[in-house]
């Protein structure tokens, strides 16, 4: 739509347009024949490029809002999200990003998927600040006006620990439980950040 390529296939060979993530599966997941069941989680995640200009952006879907559970840990990332974004700010320390997540995930009873973290983006899919992983990159140095980032909050109803899950794209929960992804292009700023996927 409007000129722009999928980022996925473009750059990574993807096979496929978007990732489709359900249940267990985090990122990454690879579109096919799989039917949709009632109460699936399934996150969706567009990775786009438009004159050389790239953005990236995750949201959780329910089939079913009866689904109590997996209703709550949707909440849970989309506000873990919106927490981290109002807190990114120009000279704020960059482990603000992974603290605030972290915090709102862990008070609901959830955990974070330290292995999924945010990153710069702009020119291509991964800039600097190279992709974050959670307790390795407490990383203290300010975060600057102008700076673009897709932040993410991957979050799951389990341990948080992840594994390949053997395709050589999706990335799914290492004990099986339910998984939640949403997530951001934004601009830093002196003030809130622009959200350029909103």
């Amino acid at each position: 739509m409007h000129g722009a390529q999928a980022v996925p296939a473009l750059v990574y060979g993807f096979p496929g347009i978007a990732c489709i993530s359900v249940n267990n599966e985090a990122v990454h997941g690879v579109p096919g024949q799989r039917r949709l069941e009632p109460g699936d989680l399934v996150k969706l995640d567009v990775i786009a490029e438009l004159d050389c200009y790239f953005a990236d952006a995750s949201i959780t879907v329910r089939r079913c809002r009866r689904c109590i559970p997996r209703l709550s840990l949707a909440t849970c990332a989309r506000d873990a999200l919106r927490r981290a974004t109002g807190a990114a700010r120009a000279e704020c320390p960059a482990n603000v990003i992974d603290s605030s997540v972290q915090s709102e995930v862990e008070h609901r009873g959830s955990s974070i998927m330290p292995a999924l973290g945010w990153h710069g983006v702009g020119r291509t899919i991964h800039e600097e600040p190279s992709p974050h992983n959670y307790y390795a990159s407490w990383d203290d140095e300010p975060l600057t006006e102008g700076l673009v980032l897709a932040i993410d909050s991957v979050i799951s109803a389990g341990s948080g620990v992840s594994r390949d899950a053997g395709d050589g794209w999706t990335v799914v929960t290492a004990d099986g439980t339910d998984s939640a992804h949403f997530e951001h292009t934004v601009v830093i700023t002196r003030g809130r950040p622009l959200v350029l996927t909103a």
